[in-house]
């Protein structure tokens, strides 16, 4: 008898080590990344300007007077806050200053910029259209430095996450892995082998399925956010099973645990007699 009860408590704690160490591999991420080869090409990585968007643009040179023609209508004492990790539960938490003028690009692309007058924006990412403003004003001023910026880069995180909310990128560049993290990474309920993030690129709506668990996310095309991003966290079986279970069930399987566990015991001291 003693024998038959030692052997069901080993086969119930080789099961639990083996559920345990199924689901410590199943929160890994990146787990082949030493065979995966990078490919990610830079149009992936570098996002384009979009109509709604508000570019906030500074220039500076040696004599700020000269410039200031170009900085019309703002004063130093004005500031454009954005946030690198807004909403959930931590919306200070580092907090950028953006300073300068605003531009916000119209429908067809284009900005009204003093002096030089309209400028299109289409297909051209930040460090493109900053390069050309520079080159423009270097027609009127020495050597002028341009500080652009995206002040309203946004993308959503919503499902199984620590801080669900919507994220502000003060530098317009992020990854899935750099947003997931300021949400406070997924919960153990998160489905890391299945995020999906859905993108309004100019207007067409596409959607895109990432495995955290494999390196190759690397190398999609939903690796680099792009802005108004909405990145979407599933819950698992484990969720599903424990939302279907009776609120009771773990108080059951306690004390059925601790039933085998006297019975045991009592079996123990009887055959010593």
């Amino acid at each position: 008898m003693k024998g038959k009860v030692l052997a069901i408590l080993s086969v119930f704690w080789l099961v639990s080590c083996k559920t345990n160490s199924n689901a410590h591999n199943d929160l890994n991420y990146m787990q082949n990344i030493e065979k995966v080869a990078i490919e990610a090409s830079a149009k992936n990585s570098s996002n384009t300007i979009q109509a709604g968007d508000q570019l906030v643009i500074l220039v500076t040179a040696k004599d700020m007077d000269v410039v200031r023609v170009f900085n019309q209508n703002y004063s130093s004492s004005e500031l454009v806050q954005t946030n690198a990790s807004a909403g959930g539960n931590t919306p200070n938490q580092g907090m950028i200053t953006i300073t300068g003028p605003t531009y916000i690009v119209d429908a067809e692309g284009n900005i009204d910029f003093p002096v030089l007058g309209k400028l299109a924006t289409t297909g051209k990412t930040l460090v493109e259209f900053k390069d050309e403003l520079r080159n423009r004003m270097t027609k009127y001023v020495i050597n002028p430095t341009v500080n652009l910026r995206l002040a309203n880069f946004k993308v959503t995180v919503l499902g199984e996450v620590n801080r669900q909310g919507d994220y502000t990128i003060a530098n317009g560049q992020a990854t899935i892995l750099n947003v997931l993290g300021m949400a406070g990474d997924l919960t153990s309920y998160g489905k890391r082998e299945d995020v999906l993030v859905i993108r309004n690129d100019n207007g067409v709506i596409t959607h895109g399925r990432i495995n955290l668990q494999d390196a190759n996310l690397i190398n999609s095309p939903y690796f680099n956010l792009k802005q108004g991003d909405a990145i979407i966290v599933s819950s698992n079986n484990t969720k599903d099973i424990l939302a279907k279970q009776n609120p009771n069930t773990g108080l059951i399987l306690t004390a059925v645990s601790i039933g085998v566990t006297a019975i045991a015991v009592v079996v123990s001291l009887f055959n010593k007699k």
